[in-house]
C-alpha cells in the first residue's frame, strides 16, 4: 500500500514539473532587467560600513551608476524602443527626469514643525507618495521619502531582497530624521507594504531604547493581510532553482513601460510581503496577549473596500482589533453604490461594509466615505464612534463620485487626480507617458498583459479630501498632540 502511495505521489510530482515545464516554453524570454545583479544594492549585511542615511545615500548614488552601465548602456534606444523604460532617452526613461523619483528624496525646511518618513509599496518607488509628501513639505514638515531596497532601478532587484533588507534601511532613515527635528516629532506614512514596515518599527522602538516610537502612524492601503496563495511563493521560488523552471521565479514579466512601478513581479517579492505581514500580525498578536505594552502611537489607516492585493479583513483582525481605544480611526472608501444599483456587472462588497458598521465591539473610530443615498452621486462621511453602531456624525464633502467610476483600487489611494503620469487628465505634452486611462479597444489576447490593467482606478477622486486627513492627522499628532480618546 505504502508502495502505490509512494508511486502515485511521484508520478503526480513527475505531471507537475512536466506541466511547468511546458509552461516555460511560452513564457517570454527574460530582459538583462530581469537577470542583472547590482551588487551596489544595500542589505543588512553592509550595516558595517552603511551605518547611517549619508552613507546609504552615497551607496544608492553609486547603484544608479552601476544600473547606468550595466542595464542602460546594454539596451537599444530610438524610435522603437519610445515606451521602454530602460531605453535611454525613451518616453518613459526616468533617468532623464528631473528629479528621478525612484531616488530617495528629501524635501527640508527651515525650523521644521517636525519629520515625515515616506515608505512605498512592493515593486513601487518613491513616487508613490510624491504627492502627499509635497503637501506635508507644505505645511511646515520636513520630509524623506526613502527608496527601499531591491526597487527603483530593476526588477531584478527583487529577486533575492529580503524584508529585513528593508527594514534595516527604514531604521536608518528614521534615525536620521529623528537626529534633525527629534524622535517625538518623526511621523511614519507606510503605502502597502510600506504600511508593516512602518508597524515593525514602532514595534522595535517599543523594545530599543535607542529608537524612538513614531508620533504617529499612517497605513495607506495596508498590506497586513495577502491572499493565501503568497504562502505558495516560496515553492514556486525553490522550484526556480531547477534547470527549465527559470521562469517560476517570476509572477509577472511583463514589457517595462511604467518610469516609475516594476510592471514585472518576482515570486520572491510575493513572499517577502508574506513572511512581513504574517511576523507582524504574530508580535501584534503577542503583545495583546500579554497586556501590559504601552499604547501604540495614534494609527490612522485609509483604504478601499474593495481590493484586489490585500485584506481588508486583516487590517481589522491582525491590527485595529488589538489596539488600544479611542486613539485609532480606520477610513473606509466604499464603492459608488448608484453605478453598483445600476448594473449587474458589478460585485457588491457591501457585506463588508454593513458588518463593521454594524460591530458594536470595534475599538476604533470607523469612517466610511461614500454615496449620500443610492440615488446620489454625491460623497459623505459618515463617522462612527468606538464601541458603538449609531453614526454620530455625517459630514458632505464637496465630492461626487466621477461619472463610471464604480470604486477606488488598491494603488489609487496617493495619486491625486491631476497626477501627471497616473491621474485623470491627459498632459498637454502629447509625447509624455501617461497611464491614467488607456482607451484601447480590439480583439481580447492583443496585449501583452492582463486587460484588467487597464480598468483598475490609478488615482483618487477624493484625493483632497485623503490629503486633509492625513495631514490633520499629523498635525493633532505632533509634539504630543490632542488626547484622541476623545475623538
Amino acid at each position: 500500500m505504502i508502495r502505490i502511495l509512494w508511486r502515485t505521489l511521484l508520478t503526480l510530482v513527475v505531471l507537475l514539473l512536466a506541466t511547468l515545464y511546458g509552461l516555460s516554453t511560452t513564457w517570454p524570454e527574460p530582459a538583462i532587467w530581469h537577470t542583472v545583479e547590482l551588487d551596489e544594492e544595500f542589505d543588512r549585511g553592509k550595516l558595517n560600513e552603511i551605518d547611517s542615511f549619508a552613507a546609504y545615500l552615497e551607496l544608492e548614488s553609486r547603484l544608479f551608476e552601476q544600473l547606468q552601465s550595466e542595464v542602460y548602456a546594454h539596451t537599444a534606444s530610438g524610435p522603437n524602443h519610445r515606451l521602454e523604460r530602460f531605453s535611454t532617452g525613451s518616453t518613459v526613461d526616468p533617468s532623464g527626469r528631473q528629479p528621478n523619483w525612484n531616488r530617495s528624496f528629501q524635501l527640508d525646511v527651515e525650523n521644521p514643525r517636525g519629520a515625515v518618513l515616506l515608505l512605498h509599496g512592493m515593486s513601487d518607488s518613491p513616487y508613490s507618495l510624491r504627492a502627499l509628501g509635497e503637501a506635508l513639505h507644505r505645511n511646515g514638515y520636513q520630509v524623506l521619502g526613502l527608496r527601499l531596497p531591491g526597487h527603483g532601478t530593476a526588477p531584478s532587484g527583487l529577486l533575492e531582497v529580503h524584508w529585513q533588507d528593508m527594514a534595516a534601511a527604514v531604521k536608518l532613515a528614521a534615525q536620521h530624521l529623528a537626529a534633525g527635528v527629534g524622535g517625538d516629532r518623526v511621523h511614519m506614512i507606510g503605502y502597502s507594504t510600506g504600511a508593516p514596515l512602518a508597524l515593525n518599527f514602532t514595534l522595535d522602538a517599543e523594545q530599543d531604547p535607542l529608537l524612538e516610537s513614531p508620533a504617529s502612524v499612517v497605513l495607506v492601503s495596508p498590506a497586513l493581510g495577502i491572499s493565501p496563495a503568497a504562502v505558495m511563493a516560496q515553492w514556486n521560488r525553490r522550484l526556480s532553482y531547477l534547470p527549465g523552471l527559470e521562469h517560476l521565479a517570476w509572477l509577472d514579466m511583463l514589457p517595462e513601460f511604467d518610469p516609475y512601478k516594476y510592471n514585472s513581479f518576482a515570486t520572491n517579492a510575493a513572499e517577502q510581503v508574506h513572511l512581513l505581514t504574517r511576523a507582524v500580525a504574530a508580535r501584534i498578536s503577542a503583545r495583546t496577549e500579554a497586556g501590559d505594552a504601552p499604547p501604540l502611537p495614534p494609527i490612522l489607516v485609509l483604504k478601499s473596500t474593495v481590493d484586489a492585493t490585500v485584506s481588508t479583513h486583516a487590517v481589522v483582525d491582525n491590527l485595529l482589533r488589538h489596539v488600544n481605544t479611542g486613539r485609532h480611526e480606520f477610513v473606509l472608501f466604499d464603492i459608488n453604490r448608484q453605478d453598483m444599483t445600476a448594473s449587474i456587472l458589478v460585485s457588491d462588497p457591501g457585506p463588508l461594509t454593513n458588518e463593521l458598521m454594524n460591530d458594536p465591539l470595534l475599538p476604533f473610530t470607523l469612517t466610511v466615505i461614500g454615496n449620500e443615498n443610492p440615488d446620489s452621486t454625491q460623497v459623505v462621511a459618515r463617522h462612527k464612534p468606538p464601541f458603538s453602531v449609531e453614526v454620530n456624525s455625517s459630514e458632505p464633502l464637496d465630492a461626487v463620485w466621477p461619472r463610471q467610476v464604480l470604486s477606488l483600487s488598491h494603488i489609487a489611494l496617493p495619486f491625486p487626480p491631476d497626477d501627471p503620469l497616473y491621474g485623470s487628465i491627459n498632459p498637454k505634452n502629447e509625447a509624455e507617458i501617461y497611464l491614467g486611462h488607456l482607451a484601447i479597444q480590439g480583439e481580447r489576447g492583443l496585449l501583452k498583459f492582463s486587460s484588467d490593467w487597464l480598468i483598475r482606478l490609478r488615482h483618487n477622486p477624493f484625493f483632497d479630501y485623503f490629503e486633509d486627513r492625513v495631514i490633520e492627522w499629523v498635525n493633532g499628532s505632533n509634539e504630543g498632540g490632542e488626547d484622541r480618546d476623545e475623538l
